[in-house]
């Protein structure tokens, strides 16, 4: 029996790896390969999950940890796609505020279950907000140092550093990027790809399809460092049940980049800076998915639904840096303005507030 491929696609909060994995998986699938794909979280109900299924794709979670936390999660997760499914490639999506995954989680997969699974090179995609502030040395940067120290290490333990979002640089701010990477990581290789539109991604390709790297020694990490970086973020997940009073349809795409918006005002007059913001919305079997990655970020809709509804489920997931109380405030807040401009009912239920706790890895190799 061949061995499945394992890909693990990494990167900071925002950095575009669900849109990432998602167009690896649609090309292995055209390639007539089958494909199972794993999401991992903190918390519970996930957007990227309902966006990746919403694409078509088999979909495992990891939920209540990073997956160097639920190792033994992630292997029977992989094991249950593998049983049902069937997969040539699995491709895994880690927390965003985590590192140490190659100790944690690739090594311990190539050593203790070398017989099932073929590792791939670790990428690690780059996140241009963050890199251009972290990278540049910059001040004030809505992060502390500790939340910076995880982003860097992420660039660190990766086989390739991918800068993603290209599409949104210019030819200047792209090599001025791939410069500072280089600089701070001699040796490391770096590629630029938009995920969006496919650019470089033959190349990314051609890199996962080489077996994985031999490392002499684990990197150093300082756990506490990362810990308290980890926990500076407030993590919330919740649902939003919409509804017209009225008959009315309204355009969902519409609404969810409304909320978005608002959510974004509010948080900038808090002083809160988002690692990343999703919100799906979902009615009908129709999804439409609005994302922001930064305060200084526009709003986005990542996936559109052309739907017109009279009522919609919102799932929301916010990564921001302040305190867990004041960004459900915030969250609620929104909703309420939103749904009384809008002259809609809503509720707000299934909230899940907390900052991460401290990583205790499975396994570190």
């Amino acid at each position: 029996m061949s061995r499945v491929r394992f890909l693990m696609v990494g990167g900071f909060l925002g950095a575009g790896k669900t849109t990432t994995i998602a167009r690896l998986a649609r090309h292995y699938t055209e390639r007539g390969l089958r494909v199972g794909l794993v999401t991992n979280d903190q918390a519970f109900d996930l957007v990227d999950t309902e966006s990746l299924r919403s694409q078509g794709f088999s979909v495992g979670e990891v939920t209540g940890a990073c997956f160097c936390c639920k190792f033994n999660d992630l292997v029977e997760t992989a094991a249950r796609l593998t049983e049902s499914e069937l997969p040539d490639v699995i491709i895994a999506e880690p927390v965003g505020s985590c590192t140490d995954l190659v100790a944690t989680v690739v090594e311990p997969l190539k050593h203790l279950y070398g017989e099932q699974y073929e590792t791939a090179p670790y990428a690690v995609l780059l996140k241009p907000e963050h890199g251009q502030k972290i990278l540049g040395g910059e001040t004030g940067l809505g992060f502390s140092e500790k939340a910076a120290y995880i982003f860097l290490k992420q660039l660190e333990e990766a086989d390739v550093v991918v800068l993603n979002k290209i599409d949104k640089l210019t030819a200047a701010e792209r090599a001025d990027l791939i410069g500072r990477v280089r600089e701070r990581f001699p040796g490391k290789e770096v590629l630029a790809v938009s995920a969006r539109h496919g650019d470089g991604f033959s190349q990314l390709q051609e890199i996962l399809g080489r077996p994985s790297q031999e490392r002499a020694a684990a990197m150093e990490v300082d756990y506490d460092v990362y810990a308290e970086g980890e926990a500076e973020l407030g993590w919330l997940n919740c649902t939003i049940d919409l509804s017209a009073d009225n008959p009315a349809p309204f355009a969902m795409d519409d609404l969810v980049l409304d909320y978005v918006a608002r959510l974004r005002t509010a948080l900038f007059a808090a002083d809160a800076e988002p690692a990343h913001l999703k919100v799906l919305g979902a009615s009908n079997g129709a999804t439409a998915i609005a994302n922001l990655v930064g305060s200084g970020a526009d709003v986005e809709l990542s996936l559109a639904s052309g739907a017109q509804v009279t009522d919609c489920e919102l799932i929301v997931n916010a990564r921001v840096a302040t305190d867990p109380d004041s960004l459900t405030r915030l969250v609620e807040a929104a909703a309420a303005e939103l749904a009384h401009q809008r002259g809609l009912t809503h509720a707000v239920e299934d909230v899940q507030s907390f900052r991460p706790g401290r990583p205790v890895p499975t396994h570190r190799m």
